[in-house]
């Protein structure tokens, strides 16, 4: 009986209908806070009106459904907020037989916020390292021993940073293709960032921090990746400590989002299905806001200064992640042949 069982396997596999779509570069856009056109744009609003995103795949075990221009070679798909939405949309989408994905890119385009120390407003800042930001420990602050730093301790261990590292769980930190991320950044370091009224107002109060106060730049950092929105000077000191520990010293913390680990997550476990190739994932992030308040200010007057869709950066911060992914994206298009083979890759400084 086996041997008919298997006959009538590979038959049904040979009569399986072949993907639709088969894209050469995913954007995933996180959030968007109305249509996908025609209003206030969120993450994904550029993308859809400006390279035409016209044609719609109902995707209902996602988030959002996936939007296609008309060959097919670029969809996008909005997450939604936070790393659980971002992993389910994510494989939902992976596991779609209407989408091969083996040879596709992605590139996640959103906002953060940003370090004062390494950048300023509206700038675009490339990812190597995703830390995760939600697993380990915590005790409340007016708890902690006398001669701890902080109350956020490693996952399996008892005091803050403690040593040797444990790289056992593999959702705390990820690293990106180092060569596809240095050859986005070459590619786009150049990039004229637009500067507004707005940005120069607030990065003004943010003296003693000359990245703060320059125009938006282009730059590389890595990100810290946690479903809790902090803020304030004393958090923006335990990231820096906390990105700087689970990368051995190898990463620095410059913007804080919440949805890259979960992205990256399911892609590992898409490439594990022979459905994805996370090795072509990019992760641009653009600062919408500072991660602590500017001197003079408390915490809490910074971060309830500002909401979402009104932050200093907002409309910059979505400008800059066009502008600066959109080239990305044009250059896979235009060299296909090439790295449809094999992902791009430049030398690391």
């Amino acid at each position: 009986m086996r041997f008919p069982v298997l006959i009538g396997f590979f038959a049904l596999a040979l009569l399986a209908p072949a993907a639709e779509v088969t894209p050469k570069v995913v954007i995933v856009a996180m959030f968007e806070p109305g249509n996908d056109t025609g209003d206030t744009p969120g993450e994904f609003q550029y993308w859809v009106e400006r390279l035409k995103l016209d044609k719609v795949y109902p995707l209902a075990s996602a988030y959002h459904d996936v939007r296609s221009n008309a060959d097919g070679s670029i969809i996008g798909i909005v997450t939604g907020v936070g790393n659980t939405r971002a992993a389910a949309t994510l494989m939902a989408l992976g596991s779609d037989p209407r989408f091969d994905l083996r040879q596709s890119y992605w590139l996640v385009a959103g906002i953060a916020g940003i370090d004062p120390t390494d950048g300023s407003l509206g700038s675009a800042v490339w990812a190597e390292w995703i830390v995760n930001g939600d697993l380990g420990h915590e005790i409340d602050p007016r708890e902690i021993p006398a001669d701890w730093s902080t109350g956020y301790v490693p996952l399996r261990k008892s005091r803050p940073y403690e040593l040797p590292q444990d790289h056992e769980d593999s959702s705390q930190v990820f690293h990106l293709e180092p060569g596809l991320v240095n050859w986005a950044y070459e590619l786009t370091k150049d990039t004229p960032l637009k500067d507004t009224a707005g940005l120069k107002a607030r990065r003004a109060d943010f003296v003693g921090f000359p990245n703060a106060q320059s125009p938006p730049f282009v730059l590389k950092g890595d990100t810290l990746s946690s479903e809790t929105f902090w803020h304030g000077r004393l958090m923006n000191e335990w990231a820096n400590a906390w990105v700087k520990y689970h990368t051995d010293g190898k990463g620095s913390y410059v913007t804080t989002a919440m949805e890259d680990i979960g992205t990256y997550q399911s892609l590992a476990w898409l490439t594990r299905a022979g459905k994805a190739d996370v090795r072509r994932l990019l992760v641009l992030r653009t600062a919408s806001n500072f991660d602590m308040q500017w001197p003079g200010a408390t915490a809490a007057e910074s971060m309830f200064g500002e909401k979402l869709t009104h932050y200093s950066g907002y409309i910059p911060s979505l400008e800059s992640a066009f502008q600066v992914g959109n080239q990305v994206v044009q250059a896979i298009l235009a060299d296909w042949e090439k790295f449809r083979v094999e992902p791009p890759a430049a030398k690391q400084p």
